[in-house]
Formats: structure tokens, sequence, C-alpha cells
């Protein structure tokens, strides 16, 4: 899909980090947004800001840029639904999806409870999981051209130690995009898909406990403080979320499915492979 212009994108977990970044991306490109997430006050930011630079930018004449909001929880299938039907509504259309809201938690797998999986999995996977329920089928009964984007994680790709629960989510966002992309390559849809999957990035990933439900919070263990501590020094080294959202839309223009924020991830999942054929454990770096 190469012209994104006057085209409509959803995003969530748009209030912060790389799903800010990818709504001011869109809103340069002049596509109109419906962004979603759990944090209201930040996501009137990013709606204020994506007005912004859509006024600013000669591609997006003031008035053709509409930002629309939605608060959204994306673990809760009937708010997703919630927000495909306004999409829908109100825009007339969706072209490109991204199922982006995600959340951060480490610690061994042996000190993981089912509170802790249930958050992960909620978020991570069936934010997933709902976005293409919601969107896919309408998006295919339009009949045009257009790409879901599945922010996965190199998490997904390849398991590093105490961060196991957080990797199980990632891996099934990962083979989740792989089938739906199978799915519509086989039955001929002009519907794409790009599974984004970014190593470290400047985000507050270390600090998900500030949106985590009370129904299922828990104490921290030590392994969990740890873990946090290193995603958030891991977070302040990475790339800026604007470089990530520039790697989404060339994904989104030359139809890449793998989008890799760096191209060591390229070389740790080749030695990935070749160490399990071995019959090895191997190793993260």
């Amino acid at each position: 899909m190469r012209e994104l212009s006057g085209k409509v994108a959803v995003v969530t977990g748009a209030a912060s980090g790389i799903g800010r970044a990818m709504a001011l991306r869109f809103a340069a490109e002049g596509m109109t947004l419906m962004l979603a997430d759990v944090d209201w006050g930040a996501l009137a930011e990013t709606a204020a800001l994506a007005e912004t630079v859509a006024l600013a930018e000669t591609v997006a004449p003031a008035g053709d840029g509409k930002v629309l909001t939605q608060i959204t929880d994306v673990s809760d299938a009937s708010s997703v639904r919630h927000l495909a039907n306004r999409c829908f509504g109100e825009l007339g259309a969706v072209h490109v999806l991204c199922n982006n809201a995600g959340v951060f938690q480490g610690g061994h797998m042996w000190t993981r409870g089912e509170e802790d999986f249930s958050w992960l999995l909620g978020v991570n996977l069936w934010g997933v999981l709902h976005g293409i329920h919601e969107f896919v089928p309408r998006m295919i009964e339009q009949d045009t051209e257009g790409h879901i984007v599945n922010t996965v994680s190199v998490a997904g790709l390849s398991v590093a130690p105490g961060a196991g629960a957080y990797s199980v989510s990632k891996h099934a966002a990962l083979a989740a995009s792989l089938a739906l992309a199978q799915d519509l390559a086989a039955t001929g849809s002009k519907l794409r898909v790009s599974a984004l999957c970014p190593g470290a990035v400047r985000t507050r990933i270390g600090e998900s406990d500030r949106n985590r439900p009370l129904d299922l919070a828990t104490r921290p263990t030590q392994d969990e403080v740890d873990l946090r501590e290193w995603v958030s020094r891991a977070a302040e080294r990475g790339v800026d979320p604007s470089e990530v959202a520039d790697l989404v839309v060339t994904g989104i223009q030359e139809e890449r499915f793998l989008l890799l924020t760096d191209p060591k991830y390229a070389a740790r999942l080749r030695r990935q492979t070749e160490t399990l054929l071995s019959g090895d454990l191997p190793d993260y770096q």
C-alpha cells in the first residue's frame, strides 16, 4: 500500500511510546486517525500532537486530517468491538490497523502466577486477537488495499533470561501474525501483515504496571524488580520511537512482513535457529 494520504489508521496503545510515534507519523502522511488506549490523559495529549502535525504538514491540508480517540481495553473483546463499530460507523473504512498495545513484566518462570499471565496474555496476545477478529473481516469486505501491523517484540523471536512470561505472550503474538498473513495470502486478500519486532526503544515499557488492572495486581518479587530496572535502563539507551514509526511506514509501503529495528536481531535469529537444530540451548547473546 504505497499511498497513505487520505486513508484511515487505527492505533491501539497510542497514548505513549511507539503508539504515539506511529500516530504522529501517520498524521504527517495525511491519514485520518482513530487512537485508542486506557490512559485518557496521555491519549488526549497524543491526539493534540497529531492534530498539530497534520496542520503543519503540506500533505495534510487543514481540515483533512481528522483525529478521533477512544478509551479501549484491548484485553476486553467488547471494548475492541466498540472501537471497531465506531471506526467503521463514523469513518466508513479502516486501511491500516496497528495492534500495538503491549505491557511488560519480568521475573523467573516459576515466580510468575496466574494473574501475571492473565495480564500479559490479555494485552499482548488477546489484544492482537481481538483486533483481528473485530477489524479484519470488515477490512476484507471493503475490498481495498490495507495493512495490519502487530507490535510483537524481539522477545517474540528469542527468549532472554528472566523474561519468560513476556516472551510467551510475544511468541504467541508472532504466531498469530504469521497465521493471519498466511490465511490472507491463501484466500487472495488485498490485505497485508507486518510483525513489528522492536528491541530496546525509548519508552516507558518498564513502567507497564502503571496501567495494570487492580484485580490482577500482585506483590512484586525481587527478580521482577531487577528485570524491570534492567529493562528501563535498556530503554533509556534504545532507539527513538520515531525511528520505529518510520520503519512501520516503510514496511507498509514495501509490504514487508518482519520488521526489525536492528540488523543484529537477524543475526541472532540465525544463530538461534542453527543452535536449536543442533539440539542445544541457544545463548541469548
